[in-house]
């Protein structure tokens, strides 16, 4: 995440990562102030094991295309909610990515974050039979999490 009141809203992604049993890790590295630790962390990624990076960053949100463009692994950007925009800032900026530096946007805020870990987990579990099983368990709790009257 970009800064440490990227938190708030990333907390959400390492949540459903540490529900599914997914090794992940967590840090603060951010385009503008930190664009040495930016360089290190996005170009030593893969060979640290790491398979996907979701990046969360708000206003210009520079993090995750610049991630993008330094890392040969999926990035998945999470706008964060911004002050002065509500976290619009933050989207456009990680959508508008140009062609051939891709980053796999979701949604403003905690769903974001949520859909992040999820989609994390799902592309892992293209290739580990166990983490397929563990996310498919989740979702079925999900739906049955849904009540059927609404009283």
């Amino acid at each position: 995440m970009g800064s440490t009141s990227d938190w708030e809203t990333m907390r959400h992604a390492a949540a459903v990562l540490a529900e599914l049993e997914v090794a992940h890790e967590t840090k603060v590295v951010s385009a503008h102030r930190t664009p040495d630790r930016l360089y290190d962390y996005a170009k030593g990624a893969a060979d640290r094991g790491l398979k996907v990076v979701i990046a969360g960053a708000g206003g210009a949100a520079h993090l995750p295309g610049m991630a993008a463009a330094m890392t040969h692994l999926p990035v998945l950007g999470v706008p964060v909610e911004s002050k002065a925009l509500k976290g619009q800032d933050s989207l456009l900026s990680i959508v508008q990515m140009p062609g051939g530096i891709p980053v796999g946007t979701l949604a403003i805020g905690k769903a974001g974050a949520i859909n992040a870990g999820l989609l994390a987990a799902a592309i892992l579990a293209t290739g580990d039979e166990s983490l397929s099983q563990r996310l498919q368990d989740w979702r079925r709790r999900q739906t049955e999490s849904v009540a059927v009257d609404p009283a």
